[in-house]
């Protein structure tokens, strides 16, 4: 009878058409693209304004039911399907996909305006319309929406010259857990007024409120751009070859990535048309891209020029440069289809973590030494964004031995005072670790935060820290 009042108000609010019931219909939205995390729920929301957002979660409070927010359901982590048991409460799933406009693109003040549901690939197209760039990018950008890279703070390959999500957003629009919508969607670059309420909800993950929409920097479009392909010996001259680059052609190098020759060798056996960039096979490769935005700077000749000095101290030991929009794309795409490589290939324990950037070596030595020598059926491989010292440590492993895996690597990360997520998140996948990693003051601090701004945990229950329980 509750379940039944509850989607009779839900329909109200939103119509028929917006509240999807049908079991084949909703079973997408209720597990994970790994198919790792799955949950239940009473039914599938769709909202088309903030507005209908905030009739949508005043309904479901008003029947002590649960709101589960989700984007494109690209994340890795189980942050945005439902829980499976949720403290026995009742969970609505808010689907983002009809949030969908694009408000406003502004090239004179470097800023576009859209919808939590917008895919960010149309966001990025958007703005390259106008001159300007989005510079947000993710493998999953076909798919990812915009309230999902706000709310789990993505980083992606450009993070090292335009920083994570975080330095990009200037206002959001939030739904709150008494259903007020805060209008904190301001284009300004400076306002000291007090306190930057939005960063609250910047990778918050949707436990403090349910964003709606973002106002975000833009940049101005590259007039050229080098993108290389490069074999370095080992993760040690990979760090010493980002800075022998930024000292030669300072912050002009967007994105470095560093990928393991296991990474490539697994896109290569399973990706149809891959190509080995180089005639001879490396332990380790980079891929860099480097962009200016003046006219009339050709790059080329001081990319090759850079490598040649790093070559002469042992930092490189091969490269190519793409000549051709198709040859940077195929470079991209190696580095882009590790993933799905892995899924292709098997389980996986996945490790999001963040070094040091010199700490990375030492890190991955260990690291590898230590799964290698306590799992001997396991195979780590690694790729990453070096700039920023964020690795995906990874490892070919049977199911059973994955969490234990897990420990051995976030010690060691916490021993180097890492972090064990760097752009994933925490979801449901670390919620059980993070007490073991995140002192106590922080967590009292996120758990009183928590409980101040969603008292009764309506908002996207299980994730991200635990609270206390709820009073009968």
């Amino acid at each position: 009878m509750r379940a039944r009042c509850l989607l009779r108000d839900l329909r109200d609010a939103l119509g028929e058409t917006a509240v999807k019931t049908d079991p084949n219909e909703i079973s997408p939205y209720l597990v994970d693209w790994r198919g790792r995390y799955s949950g239940t729920a009473e039914c599938v929301v769709e909202p088309r304004t903030a507005q209908e957002m905030a009739r949508v979660v005043k309904t479901a409070v008003a029947h002590g039911a649960a709101v589960v927010p989700q984007g494109g359901n690209t994340g890795l982590v189980g942050g945005g399907v439902p829980s499976n048991g949720a403290d026995g409460r009742t969970q609505v799933v808010i689907s983002m996909r009809r949030l969908n406009r694009i408000r406003e693109v502004d090239p004179l003040d470097n800023v576009i305006v859209t919808e939590a549901g917008v895919i960010l690939k149309h966001a990025q197209e958007a703005a390259g319309a106008m001159g300007r760039l989005l510079p947000i990018s993710l493998a999953a950008e076909g798919s990812a929406q915009v309230g999902g890279v706000v709310s789990t703070n993505a980083g992606g390959i450009n993070v090292l010259r335009y920083g994570c999500t975080r330095d990009l957003v200037l206002g959001l629009e939030v739904v709150m857990a008494d259903g007020a919508i805060w209008n904190g969607l301001q284009k300004l670059r400076k306002n000291n007024t007090g306190y930057d309420l939005k960063q609250l909800f910047i990778g918050a993950e949707g436990t403090l409120g349910i964003v709606t929409a973002v106002a975000l920097k833009l940049f101005p479009l590259p007039h050229s751009h080098t993108t290389t392909f490069i074999a370095v010996p080992n993760p040690d001259a990979a760090v010493k070859l980002l800075r022998h680059l930024q000292a030669e052609l300072g912050d002009s190098i967007v994105a470095f990535e560093l990928v393991q020759r296991a990474c490539l060798d697994l896109v290569l056996s399973s990706v149809k048309d891959a190509r080995d960039p180089l005639s001879e096979r490396s332990p380790w490769y980079v891929l860099a891209e480097v962009s200016a935005t003046m006219k009339g700077l050709s790059i080329d000749d001081l990319v090759e020029d850079s490598l040649a000095s790093a070559a002469e101290q042992g930092f490189v030991s091969d490269a190519v440069l793409a000549r051709s929009a198709a040859q940077r794309a195929e470079f991209w795409r190696l580095r882009e289809e590790i993933t799905d490589a892995e899924r292709r290939y098997g389980p996986s324990a996945k490790h999001d973590v963040s070094i040091p950037v010199s700490l990375i070596p030492e890190f991955l030595a260990k690291a590898d030494d230590a799964v290698r020598s306590r799992f001997p059926e396991a195979k780590p491989i690694a790729f990453g964004h070096v700039g920023d010292g964020n690795i995906h440590f990874n490892v070919l492993a049977p199911v059973s031995d994955t969490e234990a895996i897990g420990m051995v690597v976030y010690d060691l990360v916490s021993n180097l005072g890492g972090s064990i997520s760097a752009e994933h998140g925490i979801g449901l996948s670390k919620v059980d670790l993070l007490p073991r990693y995140k002192d106590d003051i922080s967590l009292t601090l996120m758990r009183q935060l928590r409980l101040t701004l969603d008292p009764l945990q309506s908002f996207n229950p299980g994730k991200l820290v635990h609270v206390r329980p709820l009073e009968n």
